[in-house]
């Protein structure tokens, strides 16, 4: 099944960018011990995080293979969200750690050794846009990839912003552009992590996914499967970010063949709005079913 490949796909790729991001990190944090340099500090410390959300990425993988049992009907993939949510958070801690210790060298300047600082953010650099690419080829829409790619990012901007530094330092002498363009970097790494605890946070709160509005979603389906005659208590939420869930009651006229009105709706729902699961009470016109009020 396509889901099931691009499940493993996604597994695959965050293991490889973990990998990639463990075996480099420890030579960024000698360097940046070595070269005094606060940018390479900050964007190792971003790895180190890293290999960590990574991990716990590539875990959340692993647990959504878990079959569903009885005490959890849906499975285990929402704990990709909550892998998310977790990388969201550290994100924000780790930016807000970065811009304390920035403003702390910003009035105190450290000497910065230049040279092996530029080299080490180059190679990080290479290593962070090959992991990039790597997540990045993988579903977008996965709030678990969507994480590890942003905090990957992060290390990106990062290397980027200590390439910069580590040139003006060379040319210029001036040291207190390495934890200013720390700063910068981490209020960018700031509103990708807000990004990622908005999403995932309402998910986890049982939001109505932001791409569905159900009174359109109702709108349509009336238009889309002749006969029907009203739709009432829907209940739209997401599973993951790309996988949502319906329920809804459905009143059909009297008489109707309730197998084929519930066929017809759930392949519009499939077909014109993604809804694969779907809990769908079928009512007869003029009825009031025993369990109407829930």
């Amino acid at each position: 099944m396509a889901d099931d490949h691009d499940h493993s796909a996604n597994k695959g790729r965050v293991l490889w960018a973990l990998i990639l991001t463990a075996t480099f990190m420890v030579a960024e944090a000698v360097g940046g011990v070595l070269s005094g340099s606060l940018a390479l500090i900050a964007d190792a410390g971003h790895m180190l995080t890293d290999c960590v959300s990574l991990a716990l990425a590539w875990f959340a993988f692993r647990i959504a293979d878990r079959k569903p049992d009885l005490k959890r009907s849906y499975g285990y993939q929402r704990f990709q969200v909550l892998a998310a949510f977790v990388n969201g958070i550290s994100l924000f801690l780790i930016a807000i750690w970065i811009t304390y210790e920035a403003i702390g060298r910003i009035a105190e300047p450290v000497h910065v050794l230049a040279g092996p600082m530029l080299v080490i953010a180059v190679l990080g650099l290479v290593v962070n846009i090959v992991s990039f690419a790597i997540l990045q080829s993988g579903n977008r829409e996965n709030l678990n990839i969507r994480g590890a790619a942003l905090h990957v990012m992060g290390d990106m901007l990062g290397s980027v912003a200590a390439i910069i530094a580590a040139l003006v330092i060379m040319m210029t002498g001036w040291n207190p552009i390495d934890p200013i363009l720390s700063i910068l970097v981490s209020l960018l790494v700031l509103r990708a992590a807000f990004s990622i605890i908005r999403r995932s946070g309402h998910i986890l709160l049982e939001g109505t996914p932001e791409n569905v509005d159900p009174a359109d979603l109702s709108a349509q389906l009336l238009k889309q499967v002749p006969g029907l005659v009203e739709i009432h208590h829907v209940h739209i939420w997401s599973l993951t970010g790309e996988k949502p869930v319906l329920t809804m009651h459905a009143v059909v006229p009297s008489g109707a063949d309730h197998d084929a009105f519930l066929q017809m709706i759930r392949t519009a729902l499939m077909e014109k709005h993604g809804v694969a699961h779907a809990t769908i009470q079928i009512e007869t016109e003029g009825r009031i079913p025993h369990d109407a009020g829930g």
